[in-house]
């Protein structure tokens, strides 16, 4: 039986995988996505302010949870 994630579900894992800041990749890894579903999701917590996108010092980006998006993983996750 599939059992379809709600896009809350998957922003939720999201913001809790990004709480250290991780490359794009490991955020698909870790949150079982596909590439394109995972910019959909990007893109949406970005223009929100709940992730932000900081360059290491390699110049590849690296996703990190703002503390807005702090906030709402706490909230989220005391249901």
């Amino acid at each position: 039986m599939n059992i379809r994630r709600s896009s809350l579900e998957i922003m939720r894992e999201i913001l809790k995988q990004a709480e250290r800041g991780l490359k794009p990749t490991q955020i698909v890894y870790k949150c079982n996505l596909n590439f394109k579903r995972f910019q959909v999701h990007v893109k949406y917590l970005v223009d929100k302010g709940l992730l932000e996108v900081v360059e290491s010092p390699r110049g590849s980006k690296i996703y990190k949870t703002t503390e807005k998006g702090l906030r709402l993983l706490k909230l989220l996750e005391g249901e």
